[in-house]
C-alpha cells in the first residue's frame, strides 16, 4: 500500500534507524530469552506443563492476532503515533510481567505484550522503509534485519546470563526502560506517515482469536481430563465453529483481514503453510530441547543457551547466503534441501536423546537442523511476497507473520501432547521418555514442511522483493 501523507518530508535517518532496529531487537530479543527461562519460572511459580506452554502460547496467540490490525491501524491513525503506543505498551506489560506473582497473572501480562509486539514489529520495517530514500533501501534495511538476527542468536545466552546472574524476572524488567525511552525519542524524532485507510476488520481479528484460543486451550486440557471429556469436545466443537464463520465471513466482508483471493496462488497458499510448519518445528523443538537441557540433564539456563548457540546464531551466516544463491538457482531446491535438513537433524535428535547420548552430539544435530531452516528463512517468505501485487504485500506480509506465530503456538500444543502422553516434568528419566517423542513428532512437522515446498511451483521470482535479511527473524 503506498503511502498518502507524510507530516515530516525530511526525518532524522539516523535516529530512524536506530530506534527502528532497536524496537525490533527488542521484540525479537524477549521472544528468545524467555525460552532458557523457562524451566526456572515453572519452579518458581510451582506450576505444571500447560501453564508453561500458555507463557509462550498466550503471547504468539495475541501476536498473530494484532499484527494485521495493528498494520491497518497505524495506515488510519499514523505509524509514528501506533508505534509508539506499542512501544509503551510492550514496556508496560513487561513490567507487568516482572511483577506477576502466579502463573495466571503472568499469562495475562503475556498476552498484552504480544499484543504491543504486533504493533512495533510491522510498523518498525514500515516506518524504516518510508523515511529510507529508495537507492539506500537494500543497505539499511539490510542493517535492521542484520541487528534482529543478532538477537535470534544472542537471545538464549542473554537470557541464561539474566537468569541465572539476576533472577528470571530481569528478563522482563529490561525492556522496561528500553521501551519507554525509545516511545518517547520516537514521538519527537520518527516521521508520522500514513496510507489510505481500510475499514478495519474487528469481526475476523475477533472471530479468529477466539477460534484459536478455543482449539489450543482443548489441545492443552485433553492431556488432563482426557480427549471424551465434555469440555475437550465442547471447545474444539467451538473453535472449529469459529474458523469456519472466520472463514465465510472473510469471504463475505468488503474489506477482508485475510484476503482469500490471495490463496488462489499456489506459491501464496504453499508458502504460508509451509512457514507454519516450519515455524512451528522449530519452535516446538526449542520449547522441548530446553526441558530436556534442564530437567533431565541438569545444565543451568546459561549453560543452556550456550548449547543451543549453534542452533540459533545459524541464520546469521547462513541465511545470506542462501537468499543470494536462490536467487541464482530457484528457491525451491534451496528451501526444500533446507527444510529436508531441519527434520533430519530433528530426527537425529529424536534417535539419540537418551540421557546416555553426549550434549556435544545433541548439539551438532541441533547444527544440522540449524542450517536447514537458516537456508528455508530467506526463501519462503520471499516466494509469498513474490506472489502478490505491491499494493497486497502489506495484508500479505501480515498472513506470513501471523503463519508464523500460530504455528508455533498450534505445534507447542500438538508436541505437549505427544510428550505428556509418554513423559512428565517429574524426574530425568520421565522428561527424557517424553522428549523423543515429542522431538520425532518435530521432525514429522519439519518433513511436511519439505513436502509442502514442493508445491510452490515458482523457481524463481525476478524482482520481487529479497528478504534475505528483513524477514530473518521473523520465523523466531
Amino acid at each position: 500500500m503506498t503511502d498518502t501523507r507524510s507530516t515530516d518530508p525530511r526525518p532524522r535517518l539516523g535516529w530512524v534507524v536506530g530506534l527502528t532496529s532497536t524496537a525490533y531487537f527488542m521484540v525479537v530479543l524477549d521472544a528468545l530469552v524467555v525460552i532458557t527461562a523457562l524451566p526456572r519460572m515453572q519452579q518458581d511459580l510451582h506450576v505444571g506443563l500447560s501453564s508453561l506452554q500458555w507463557t509462550v502460547n498466550a503471547y504468539g496467540i495475541a501476536f498473530a492476532a494484532g499484527i494485521v490490525t495493528a498494520a491497518a491501524l497505524g495506515d488510519r491513525f499514523g505509524r509514528r503515533r501506533l508505534f509508539t503506543c506499542g512501544l509503551m505498551l510492550f514496556a508496560i506489560a513487561s513490567a507487568a510481567c516482572a511483577f506477576a506473582p502466579n502463573a495466571g497473572e503472568l499469562i495475562a501480562a503475556r498476552t498484552v505484550q504480544g499484543l504491543g509486539g504486533a504493533v512495533v514489529l510491522p510498523l518498525s520495517l514500515t516506518i524504516l522503509t518510508t523515511a529510507v530514500p529508495a537507492d539506500k533501501r537494500g543497505m539499511i534495511v539490510g542493517v535492521y534485519g542484520g541487528l534482529a538476527g543478532l538477537a535470534v542468536a544472542l537471545g538464549p545466552v542473554i537470557g541464561g546470563i539474566v537468569t541465572d546472574g539476576l533472577d528470571w524476572h530481569w528478563i522482563f524488567w529490561l525492556n522496561v526502560p528500553i521501551g519507554l525511552v525509545a516511545a518517547l525519542l520516537g514521538l519527537r524524532l520518527l516521521p508520522e506517515s500514513r496510507s489510505a485507510a481500510e475499514r478495519l476488520d474487528l469481526v475476523g481479528v475477533s472471530l479468529i482469536t477466539t477460534g484459536v484460543v478455543a482449539l489450543v486451550w482443548g489441545l492443552t486440557r485433553a492431556g488432563d481430563i482426557g480427549w471424551s471429556s465434555a469440555e475437550t469436545v465442547a471447545t474444539f466443537a467451538a473453535g472449529v465453529v469459529l474458523l469456519g464463520a472466520f472463514v465465510g465471513w472473510e469471504s463475505r466482508v468488503g474489506e477482508p483481514m485475510v484476503p482469500l483471493r490471495l490463496f488462489a496462488s499456489r506459491e501464496f497458499a504453499f508458502g504460508n503453510l509451509t512457514t507454519y510448519l516450519m515455524s512451528g518445528a522449530t519452535f516446538a523443538a526449542a520449547f522441548f530441547v530446553t526441558q530436556e537441557f534442564q530437567f533431565a540433564r541438569h545444565y543451568s539456563p546459561l549453560g543452556t543457551g550456550l548449547r543451543l548457540l549453534p542452533f540459533f546464531a545459524t541464520p546469521m551466516l547462513v541465511s545470506p547466503l542462501a537468499g543470494a544463491l536462490s536467487d541464482r538457482i530457484g528457491r525451491r531446491a534451496i528451501m526444500v534441501s533446507g527444510l529436508t535438513l531441519q527434520a533430519a537433524g530433528f530426527v537425529w535428535v529424536a534417535a539419540r536423546g537418551s540421557l546416555a547420548t553426549s550434549w556435544i552430539e545433541l548439539t551438532l544435530a541441533l547444527l544440522v537442523a540449524g542450517i536447514g531452516i537458516s537456508m528455508a528463512l530467506p526463501t519462503v517468505p520471499t516466494a509469498v511476497l513474490g506472489a502478490v501485487s505491491h499494493e497486497e504485500m502489506g495484508k500479505a506480509s501480515g498472513v506470513n507473520f501471523a503463519a508464523q506465530r500460530l504455528g508455533a503456538v498450534f505445534a507447542i500444543a500438538i508436541v505437549s501432547v505427544v510428550f505428556s502422553s509418554y513423559g512428565s516434568l517429574g524426574t530425568p528419566a520421565t522428561v527424557t521418555a517424553g522428549f523423543r517423542p515429542a522431538l520425532w513428532a518435530c521432525a514429522a512437522l519439519a518433513a511436511l514442511a519439505a513436502i509442502s515446498a514442493t508445491g510452490i511451483t515458482s523457481c524463481r521470482s525476478a524482482g520481487a522483493p529479497s528478504l534475505q535479511t528483513a524477514d530473518l527473524p521473523a520465523a523466531a
